[in-house]
């Protein structure tokens, strides 16, 4: 018996948990400190600040006595979209959104060769919000499903760490990561003003992180940080309103409510393992520099499915169809592992004052086959700028900017949707996105 699916509401629920302009390739935030982001993320080899306990646990033996650090990001990503071939009429803008991840961090010498430490950030996370990408049917499916769709996501990573210095070249450090995750929609289903539908979701996990310093001479130090893979299982709540509304070559009765009465929702997020490797070179003593290789396992990606519960199934009398509503959805990723280069200079200017400047080329792990408007992700290179200033011996202040210019994405051929359970069609398309990062830290030292 042929079956009638309405999935366009199960793709949206997908979307939510996926949903993000993020920095640092797909979904992941690196920006995790203001000294860090002005010199590139080049900052493994280094790590001399708090910030180590995310970068590289082991830099936190170079840190005496206890010190504590604490900033903000001031993010604000763009998006356009330009349809091709039969969404050739349509183009859209990503609404304009500042996003706010902090990071707080804070260490302790216990002696001379143990240091312990606690950290607090959102490595994951951001939103978006389309203005209008309405558009002509593909595949029987309207891109009006993506109309009005607003979501969040946000990961907060508490991370308490230790640091061992096993001697005056090298310093091992590692940490455990207690994750929390949370995710929230609201979004205009049915693409008519009565419709709506509302989710709430929450997820958790655990981490772990290893790091490593290693100074062969004076001049130059070598690092290398590990951080694990996760996977988040969001568990939501999921509402729908305003759904009485007719299902076209049915009789009267039958109504989008009867196929989405709402319920739970369940998914599981991978939040990809890092690898980081880096070395750090003091060319003179008022100026170092550092490059660093980052590879991130983006091909544990493969699929993002959610389960509603209670499924909803309605057989009809020939010659209707069976009506399949909300259930399990399955959508295909296959993403790429991705590689990201870093290069970053610090120079002193004077006792008070210090500069940095950076570079990065991070390679996106998004097919284009896979590229969609909830996350048009691309090749990108991002220039860094920031300073220090030394407001006395024990009060100090980061600051620095990031311009992210995203390469032109042509998404031609893209199907991000389609699954085994959904017929969605793809959104063809040309995407361009840039972004611009400010990142504020303040420390003190004791």
């Amino acid at each position: 018996m042929r079956k009638l699916s309405f999935h366009v509401i199960g793709t949206i629920v997908l979307s939510v948990l996926i949903v993000c302009i993020a920095l640092g390739g797909g979904y992941q935030l690196n920006e995790q400190g203001a000294r860090a982001v002005g010199m590139g993320g080049a900052f493994v080899a280094r790590a001399s600040d708090p910030s180590a306990i995310y970068f590289n646990p082991a830099g936190m033996t170079s840190l005496k006595g206890i010190n504590v650090l604490g900033g903000f990001n001031l993010i604000m990503p763009s998006s356009t979209f330009k349809g091709v071939g039969v969404m050739q009429p349509v183009e859209a803008s990503a609404k304009s959104q500042v996003f706010t991840p902090i990071n707080v961090y804070g260490t302790y010498q216990a002696n001379d060769r143990v240091t312990v430490g606690l950290g607090i950030y959102n490595p994951y996370g951001l939103g978006t919000e389309w203005d209008n990408l309405w558009g002509p049917a593909l595949n029987g499916a309207y891109l009006g499903s993506m109309k009005s769709v607003k979501a969040d996501i946000a990961t907060w990573y508490f991370n308490p760490s230790f640091a061992l210095k096993i001697n005056d070249q090298l310093s091992v450090g590692w940490g455990v990561s207690y994750v929390y995750a949370t995710v929230t929609l609201t979004k205009n289903p049915l693409g008519i003003p009565t419709s709506l539908m509302e989710m709430t979701g929450t997820g958790k996990g655990w981490n772990a992180n290893f790091g490593a310093t290693y100074k062969p001479m004076d001049k130059l130090s070598i690092g290398l940080s590990y951080r694990a893979s996760t996977n988040i299982e969001f568990t939501g709540d999921l509402k729908f309103s305003g759904m009485n509304v007719h299902i076209p070559g049915l009789p009267a009765t039958y109504t989008y409510a009867l196929l989405f009465p709402g319920g739970t929702g369940k998914a599981t997020l991978p939040l990809p393992a890092n690898l980081q490797v880096g070395a750090a070179y003091e060319i003179m003593p008022e100026l170092t520099v550092e490059g660093d290789f980052q590879f991130v396992q983006w091909s544990a990606y493969k699929q993002l499915s959610i389960a509603i519960t209670p499924p909803v199934i309605i057989p009809l009398p020939p010659p209707y169809p069976t009506l399949v509503g909300q259930g399990t959805i399955t959508q295909d990723k296959n993403w790429d592992d991705g590689f990201l280069l870093r290069a970053g200079a610090e120079y002193k200017y004077n006792a008070d004052i210090t500069l940095r400047g950076g570079l990065i080329l991070d390679l996106t792990p998004q097919p284009a086959s896979k590229t969609e408007p909830m996350l048009p992700d691309a090749d990108r290179t991002d220039i860094t700028l920031g300073g220090s200033y030394k407001i006395n011996d024990n009060l100090s202040v980061d600051a620095s900017y990031m311009l992210v210019l995203f390469a032109e994405k042509n998404a031609a051929s893209s199907n991000p949707t389609g699954s085994s359970s959904s017929s969605i069609g793809g959104v063809p398309g040309v995407y361009n996105s840039t972004a611009h990062i400010f990142s504020v830290n303040v420390g003190y030292a004791f």
